[in-house]
C-alpha cells in the first residue's frame, strides 16, 4: 500500500533510501577491511594501542550507520593493560543486555574491552576472521571446555584486558531483559578449590585484591529519525532467532538517524556477594531496571552499586565517592598537621 496519496512521492523517497543504504554499504566495504587489517598489524605491538584502535573502528562504524550514542553514568575502569594491573587497577567485566549485532559496535565504542562471544561466530566466513583479529574470546558452553574457557578469560584479565559479557546467552526482541545465567559469573566468583596445603588448584587465579569488578550496563535503542521508539519499531534494531543478517543490515542502512542510550550503573564487587547466583541476580536487577526506564521513555536512573571503596583505586570510584574521598583525605591531612 502506498504511504501517501502521491505514489510518485513514495517511489522517490524509496529511491533516496536505497541510495543512502548503497552509499553506506560501500563505506562499510571500504572501512572494515582497511581498519581491521591495520589492527592485525597492531596485534604485534605491546601496550594498549590495539585496544584504543578497536574503539576507533567501532566508533567510525556507528557514524557510518547514522547511529548516535547517548551515555548516562560514568564508565568504571581505564583502558587497562599490564602496566595498569601492576599499578593495582582491578579488571572490569561489563555486563549488558543483548538485543542485536549492533550492541557490539555501540559498546565497543564506549568500553575499552574485548567481547566474549559464542563459539559459532568463530566459524562464520567474514565475521569470524574479524572477531579473531579483534581478540574476541569464544566460548562453546560445553562441560568439556568450561574449565579451559574460564582459565582463558581469567588470563586475559590478569594480563590487562577488560571483558564485555552478554549473560542472557542469546539476543532478544528488546521488550525485556532475559534472566542472566549465573555460569557467566564464574570468572568473577571463582570456585574455592584448594589442596591440602590451602593453595588453589586452579591453573590461574587473581592476586589478592584484584578480583574483577562488575559494571551493569543497560542498552536500549530509543530513537529513530528523532522520534521515540515503540514496540512496533524495535525490530528495526533487534536481531534474534532465525532472522537473516543481510536483509536486517540493508533495512537498517536505509534509515537516516537513530540513537542508542547506554546507562552505566555503579560497579559491584563480587567479593561482597555470597554466591554467583546472588551476584547474577543483583546485576540483572540493575540492567533490567535501567532498560525498562529507557523503553518507557523515562529518564534513566543509575542503580547504586555494592562495593568497598577502600579497595578501589581512585580512578575506579564514581564521581560522588571520589569527591567525598578527596574531602576526607584533606580533613585527615589537616588534623595530621595539627598533631
Amino acid at each position: 500500500m502506498p504511504l501517501s496519496p502521491m505514489p510518485w512521492a513514495d517511489g522517490f523517497f524509496r529511491r533516496i533510501q536505497a541510495a543512502r543504504a548503497a552509499f553506506r554499504l560501500g563505506a562499510l566495504v571500504v572501512w572494515v577491511p582497511l581498519s581491521v587489517g591495520f589492527e592485525a598489524c597492531l596485534l604485534l605491538v605491546p601496550g594498549t594501542v590495539k585496544i584504543r584502535w578497536t574503539r576507533v573502528i567501532w566508533g567510525v562504524l556507528c557514524k557510518i550507520l547514522g547511529l548516535r550514542i547517548r551515555v548516562v553514568g560514568e564508565r568504571t575502569g581505564t583502558v587497562g593493560g599490564l602496566a595498569a594491573r601492576k599499578r593495582g587497577e582491578r579488571p572490569v567485566i561489563y555486563v549488558s543486555n543483548h538485543m542485536s549485532w549492533l550492541d557490539v559496535p555501540v559498546l565497543g565504542t564506549l568500553l575499552p574491552s574485548v567481547f566474549v562471544a559464542k563459539g559459532d561466530i568463530e566459524k562464520w566466513p567474514v565475521m569470524g576472521l574479524i572477531s579473531q583479529i579483534g581478540r574476541t574470546i569464544f566460548v562453546s558452553r560445553q562441560r568439556s571446555t568450561t574449565g579451559r574457557e574460564r582459565d582463558e578469560m581469567i588470563r586475559r584479565m590478569v594480563e590487562g584486558d577488560n571483558l564485555v559479557l552478554f549473560p542472557e546467552g542469546t539476543s532478544s526482541d528488546g521488550s525485556r531483559v532475559l534472566p542472566f545465567m549465573s555460569a557467566f559469573f564464574a570468572i568473577a566468583k571463582l570456585p574455592k578449590l584448594k589442596d591440602e596445603n590451602g593453595k588453589s588448584v586452579l591453573p590461574i587465579t587473581y592476586d589478592s585484591g584484584m578480583t574483577p569488578l562488575i559494571q551493569p550496563v543497560s542498552l536500549v535503542y530509543d530513537q529513530l529519525e528523532g522520534l521515540p521508539i515503540g514496540r512496533f519499531r524495535r525490530p528495526v534494531f533487534s536481531w534474534y532467532g532465525d532472522m537473516d543478517l543481510g536483509p536486517h543490515v540493508w533495512a537498517l542502512l536505509q534509515w537516516k538517524h537513530s540513537r542508542a542510550t547506554v546507562v552505566l550503573h555503579d560497579p559491584l564487587d563480587p567479593d561482597l556477594f555470597p554466591s554467583r547466583k546472588a551476584l547474577a541476580q543483583a546485576t540483572w536487577k540493575a540492567v533490567a531496571q535501567g532498560a525498562a526506564e529507557l523503553r518507557q521513555n523515562r529518564t534513566p536512573s543509575i542503580q547504586p552499586g555494592r562495593f568497598d571503596p577502600a579497595t578501589l583505586p581512585v580512578s575506579f570510584l564514581p564521581p560522588r565517592v571520589r569527591k567525598a574521598k578527596a574531602l576526607l583525605d584533606r580533613v585527615a591531612t589537616f588534623f595530621s598537621s595539627l598533631r
